[in-house]
C-alpha cells in the first residue's frame, strides 16, 4: 500500500474515531446538567441556596448558553447579597434571552448596589413596566426612583411612583415615597418660581400656603392679600383667602370670608365650593331658605358633591322636611362613604322610620370613621398641619335635626 494511501486511512479512521467519542460525550454531558439540576432543587427545597449555587455553577460550565442554570445563578447570587458575581450570569441569559423582565430588572439592582448607576437606569427603566411580580416591581421602582431623584429628574420619579401608587394604594413604602418626591418636586417648583417671578402674585399665593401648613395663619392672610393687590381676578385666589378667613375664630374674620366667597364667585360663577361656603354660613346664621338656595345652586353645578348634598339634607331637616332630606343623604354616603356625618344624620332618619337593622348600620358606620378621623386629626395636630376644613358637624354630633 502506497504512502499517501496508507496516510488517507489513518485520518479516517481517527476522524471516526472522533465522532464515535463525540456521539458519546453529548448523552454523558446532558446526563450530568440533568443530574446536578436534580441536586439543585432538592437543596432549594431544603432552603439551601448556598448549596444549589456551586450546581448552577457546574451546569453553565457544561452549558454556557443554559438559560435557566444562568438565570437561577443570578438570582441566587442575588439574593444571596452578592451583586457583583450576580451580573455575570444575570447579563449572559438577558442577551440569550431579552425578554425576561425580572431578570433585567435583577440586574440592573445588582448594577447600581455596585456602582454602575448608567446600566442600572437603563436595565430598570426598560424592565419597570413588564414586571409583574408585586415584590420585584416595588423594589425595582423604588431603586429607579432613587436613580432618578439623585440625578434630578424628579418628573421621571414622579411618572414611577405614581405608576406604583395606582397599583400598590396601601403600599407604607410607595405612600411614603410619593410624598417625597412630590414635596421635592413642589420645593423645586417653588424656587423656580421664586427666581422667576419673586413679587408675583403667585409667588405671594405660594408663600401663603407654606405659611398655612406651618400654622403660621396671619401671615397666610397677609400674603393672600398682597396677592389679591397684584392680580384680583386670579382663579381660585379669593376662595382660598376666605378659607383662611372662615377657619377663623373671630367674627371679623368669619364675615370677611363671606366677601370673599361672593367675590370668588363674581370670578367665576361656576364656584361651585363657594356656594356650599355660603350656604354653610346661612346655615349657622339661621337663615335656612338662603342656605337652602346656595346648596340647591351648588348641587344644579355639581351633582355628584358629597358635601352639596349632605348640606342642603342638614338644612331639610332644619326645615322639618324629612323626606326630601333623606336621599340627598343616601346620595352622600354613596359618594363619600367616610362621611361619619352623613351616617350620623342618616341613622337618625332610619331610626325614625322604624328601620332599626338600617339605624344600627349607620351608629357602626359613624362611629367608624368617627374615630378614624379623631385619630388623623391627632396625628396632623403633632404635625401642625391643617388637613382639611372641619365642618361645623363632624365636631357637633348632637345637631339639629
Amino acid at each position: 500500500m502506497r504512502t499517501k494511501e496508507i496516510i488517507g486511512l489513518l485520518w479516517v479512521v481517527l476522524f471516526l474515531g472522533l465522532l464515535s467519542s463525540f456521539s458519546q460525550s453529548i448523552p454523558n454531558r446532558q446526563r450530568q446538567i440533568e443530574s446536578h439540576s436534580r441536586q439543585a432543587q432538592n437543596f432549594l427545597r431544603e432552603n439551601r441556596p448556598d448549596l444549589a449555587i456551586p450546581e448552577f455553577r457546574a451546569i453553565v460550565a457544561l452549558d454556557p448558553k443554559n438559560v435557566d442554570a444562568l438565570g437561577n445563578l443570578g438570582v441566587l447570587l442575588f439574593f444571596q447579597g452578592d451583586y457583583a458575581d450576580a451580573i455575570s450570569p444575570l447579563r449572559a441569559a438577558l442577551k440569550l434571552q431579552p425578554a425576561l423582565w425580572k431578570i433585567e430588572a435583577l440586574l440592573g439592582m445588582a448594577e447600581k448596589r455596585t456602582g454602575d448607576y448608567v446600566n442600572a437606569r437603563a436595565h430598570l427603566a426598560k424592565a419597570f413596566p413588564g414586571i409583574k411580580e408585586e415584590k420585584i416591581k416595588i423594589d425595582a421602582g423604588m431603586e429607579l426612583v432613587e436613580l432618578y431623584s439623585g440625578t434630578g429628574d424628579l418628573d421621571k420619579a414622579a411618572v414611577v411612583v405614581d405608576g406604583l401608587s395606582g397599583l400598590y394604594p396601601t403600599n407604607p413604602q410607595v405612600l411614603y415615597t410619593s410624598y417625597r418626591i412630590h414635596s421635592d418636586l413642589a420645593a423645586q417648583s417653588m424656587l423656580s418660581l421664586s427666581m422667576v417671578a419673586p413679587k408675583s402674585a403667585l409667588m405671594h399665593q405660594v408663600m401663603a400656603h407654606e405659611l398655612a401648613k406651618q400654622g403660621d395663619n396671619a401671615g397666610a392672610v397677609r400674603n393672600y392679600e398682597e396677592a389679591l393687590k397684584i392680580a384680583p381676578s386670579t382663579p381660585g385666589l379669593h376662595f382660598e383667602l376666605a378659607e383662611m378667613l372662615n377657619s377663623s375664630s373671630t367674627m371679623p374674620g368669619a364675615e370677611k370670608a363671606e366677601s370673599e366667597y361672593e367675590a370668588a364667585l363674581a370670578v367665576n360663577r361656576y364656584d361651585e365650593k363657594s356656594e356650599c361656603r355660603l350656604g354653610d354660613i346661612a346655615y349657622r346664621r339661621g337663615d335656612l331658605q338662603a342656605s337652602s338656595a346656595r346648596y340647591s345652586h351648588a348641587l344644579q353645578l355639581q351633582p355628584n358633591d358629597a358635601e352639596a348634598a349632605l348640606g342642603l339634607a342638614k338644612t331639610l331637616l332644619s326645615m322639618n322636611q324629612p323626606q326630601k332630606a333623606e336621599p340627598l343623604l343616601e346620595h352622600a354616603v354613596a359618594l363619600d362613604p367616610t362621611s361619619a356625618v352623613a351616617h350620623f344624620r342618616l341613622s337618625a332618619l332610619y331610626r325614625q322610620e322604624g328601620r332599626s337593622a338600617d339605624a344600627k348600620h349607620e351608629v357602626e358606620e359613624y362611629e367608624k370613621y368617627k374615630t378614624m378621623k379623631e385619630k388623623l386629626d391627632a396625628i396632623y395636630r403633632e404635625m401642625r398641619l391643617e388637613p382639611w376644613r372641619k365642618d361645623q358637624d363632624e365636631s357637633e354630633p348632637n345637631h339639629p335635626r
